[in-house]
């Protein structure tokens, strides 16, 4: 899959979906792709941040990375959007990101791409299912291809999610990512980033 354009675009408060992103950037490259990681601006006040220990923390380590922009899209081929679950919903710092792409939608430069989502949340059934459903009407109004993981492999019989990759974080908010998870990130990079191979070609 030379030459294939890989964003990985997401949001983190504490950690997981940023160490998720991470690992999503590396199985891309490894399936060939050029990968731009990209992190959403933070938009909670200063004082909700300093709240949470974690948050603030992962606040700190990562304020100087680099920011998505509309371009790294546009560039893609293929997309990776990460988000905790916010009530079963996509987090609005990385929807208020999103809502800033009208004029690349209306030029038609966001369609006949690949896309897919990651997820986490504290319980098995927080609302991981809900969050990707969720972000994927976004992907449809864009004239996008979701490529979910589905069960294209058997591992996908051990993480359970067909809808994308997710993580349940538990009640510390900081609980390991499994070597289930691991796989299932690395599936859902390969599986993207070789549809938009295919698309492209």
């Amino acid at each position: 899959m030379e030459n294939v354009k890989l964003a990985v675009i997401y949001y983190s408060a504490t950690g997981n979906i940023h160490e998720m992103a991470e690992r999503l950037a590396q199985a891309g490259e490894k399936a060939g792709a050029e990968v731009r990681l990209r992190q959403v601006p933070e938009l909670a006040p200063q004082e909700a941040i300093a709240s949470n220990a974690a948050w603030s923390q992962h606040f700190d380590r990562t304020k100087d990375e680099p920011k998505a922009v509309a371009d790294d899209l546009v560039w893609a081929d293929a997309v990776l959007f990460g988000t905790p679950t916010r009530y079963g919903n996509v987090a609005s710092q990385l929807k208020q990101f999103i809502d800033t792409l009208g004029p690349q939608w209306q030029q038609g430069l966001l369609a006949d791409k690949a896309y897919a989502g990651f997820t986490a949340s504290m319980t098995a059934h927080g609302g991981q299912e809900s969050t990707l459903l969720a972000l994927y009407n976004t992907i449809y109004h864009f004239g996008g291809v979701v490529v979910a993981p589905g069960y294209t492999d058997a591992l996908k019989f051990n993480d359970g999610n067909p809808y994308g990759a997710s993580h349940v974080t538990g009640g510390s908010n900081s609980a390991p990512l499994s070597e289930v998870e691991y796989a299932a990130l690395d599936h859902l990079a390969q599986r993207v980033v070789t549809i938009a191979g295919k698309l492209r070609g």
